[in-house]
């Protein structure tokens, strides 16, 4: 089975290379990091933001425009950041790395380094300050109920189909050590976390939609809709869902997932971020510059930015939005 992940197809635009050892080397301070591949950015206040990206890297501004490198322990790359107040903060990215911050991004700490495992991390989520899971690919699932002292590995074979779990199972009872290699080749990549009031929603590889209602320690695989990879996924309305992948796919759900609608997006380009503004207005950005618009969450407009470089996150702060993309963090004018 051939493997795909929005990192994977994102390399094929560039290359380079990084030399991973068991001892973390620090992120270089660099005066153009802020032109350089950057892979999320987050809200931490109504005055300050985040981002994060390639080599470690991670910036803070109060004004979207005006970025500030922060030390950072490892120059692995950094997936995604997420803040459950203006100062507690993680992020995750390759080597299966956790960092932490109790200073609103200033400073970060390692909780997490196994860069022998070969498994980036895609997505961190945290209920409240103690409790948290990071998911990422071949089906990397971990959790915290210290705030990130110990994170423990779980494996949900809820997730695979049921001849994969019979399969697993009898494994697990012949040869351990093999079972962990083999569960790692048969579950998907694990790329968007969602939550929705007591609701988790998990996003992933080879079509893969899931569903928990306690947090995360069961799931429910939802029927298929596609058999290829999903990137993210976001509540747009109160009653609306929001998911979308490889080639221009997205589909919506007014029902928890239970069924769900394709939407016409008139682009092939691969979409891997949604924002949803305090208005409603919600945007997705896109490989190839590509940025699809709509003020309802179901009509799309397709833009293309002029010099053409992948939008991999955004954040709608001070009434604009902000993207981490392929050449750094950029402030689009869109209407």
């Amino acid at each position: 089975m051939i493997r795909i992940s929005k990192l994977m197809l994102l390399y094929c635009i560039f290359s380079f290379s990084v030399l991973a050892s068991n001892n973390p080397v620090p992120a270089e301070i660099l005066p153009l990091a802020s032109k350089s591949l950057m892979l999320d950015i987050a809200k931490i206040s109504d005055s300050s933001l985040i981002a994060v990206g390639d080599k470690g890297h991670i910036l803070i501004s109060n004004d979207g425009i005006d970025w500030q490198q922060q030390p950072v322990p490892v120059n692995s790359s950094l997936n995604r950041v997420s803040f459950i107040n203006e100062q507690q903060g993680w992020a995750v990215g390759h080597d299966s790395v956790i960092l932490t911050t109790s200073d609103g991004g200033s400073n970060w700490a390692i909780q997490n380094y196994q860069p022998e495992k070969e498994r980036p991390l895609f997505d961190i989520m945290f209920f409240d300050d103690k409790h948290g899971i990071a998911v990422g690919a071949y089906g990397v699932f971990y959790r915290t109920k210290d705030a990130g002292k110990t994170w423990v590995e779980e494996f949900h074979l809820e997730l695979v189909n049921v001849d994969d779990q019979e399969y697993l199972l009898e494994l697990k009872v012949e040869d351990e050590e093999f079972y962990l290699e083999e569960i790692a080749s048969i579950l998907p990549h694990f790329n968007r976390l969602l939550s929705v009031g007591n609701e988790l929603y998990l996003a992933g590889e080879i079509g893969m939609l899931a569903k928990s209602l306690d947090q995360g320690q069961t799931w429910q695989l939802l029927d298929e809709i596609y058999m290829g990879s999903f990137f993210d996924i976001a509540q747009v309305s109160e009653s609306k869902l929001l998911v979308v992948g490889l080639r221009g796919n997205m589909f919506t759900s007014k029902d928890g997932g239970a069924q769900w609608q394709h939407q016409s997006t008139n682009t092939t380009a691969l979409l891997n971020d949604i924002v949803v503004t305090e208005q409603g207005h919600v945007y997705v950005l896109a490989n190839a510059g590509v940025i699809l618009s709509s003020a309802n969450g179901t009509d799309f407009t397709l833009s293309t930015q002029p010099d053409g470089k992948a939008l991999i996150g955004g954040v709608w702060f001070n009434n604009k939005l902000i993207v981490a993309s392929e050449v750094g963090v950029k402030v689009l004018a869109v209407q």
